[in-house]
């Protein structure tokens, strides 16, 4: 009880005054002021207001459609040789199918009339098996590089992580060090104010 009453006793009627008018002026300003930030700006005389709005019900196309991508054409519109692309580009699949249909067998006919028209099968098998070992030789040389960049990254992250260690311990050697001084300075500044 005693420290209520302290406390109403050392409160200054002026300060409680001034706060209570601060809050009348504040609630004042705020609601009768003007709205000065929710105006629209002043239009000049001579221009109409911008009403035109844009409208996600309406379609506004850029360019009609071509197919590809997103329904437009892939070749730039600027470009003046769009025919001679595409009679390229047919050219490429006219011939990626030709040479498809020249290589497959379907049946026993085809591989007799292949075998009829083009190498012996003594040399077709030879051909086959240098293509096999080929291939196999370029799978071992990509298996091999890869293990070598592979052991390289090892050797590379193995240094980073010890390099990493190292710069650790010695931040957490210097920690330790400065965590002692100021441990000594603390205690030495404890002396002092307990002597004087």
């Amino acid at each position: 009880m005693k420290k209520a009453m302290n406390w109403l006793k050392s409160i200054r009627p002026l300060k409680v005054l001034t706060v209570f008018f601060a809050g009348i002026f504040l609630f004042l300003t705020q609601a009768c002021g003007g709205p000065g930030v929710a105006t629209q700006p002043p239009q000049p005389d001579d221009q109409p207001a911008y009403t035109k709005r844009y409208d996600p019900t309406k379609d506004y196309p850029l360019s009609s459609p071509a197919g590809g991508i997103n329904n437009f054409s892939d070749v730039d519109p600027r470009a003046t040789d769009e025919k001679a692309a595409n009679d390229k580009a047919d050219a490429m699949a006219r011939n990626a199918e030709k040479r498809i249909d020249q290589k497959g067998v379907e049946s026993p006919g085809d591989y007799a009339r292949n075998y009829k028209q083009g190498t012996p099968l003594g040399e077709r098998v030879k051909n086959l098996g240098e293509d096999i070992g080929s291939s196999a030789e370029e799978v071992r040389k990509g298996v091999v590089k890869g293990t070598q960049r592979g052991i390289e990254n090892i050797k590379g992250n193995t240094q980073n992580a010890a390099e990493d260690v190292t710069t650790n311990v010695q931040r957490g050697a210097e920690d330790a060090g400065k965590k002692v001084q100021r441990t000594a300075d603390d205690a030495g500044n404890a002396v002092k104010r307990a002597v004087d």
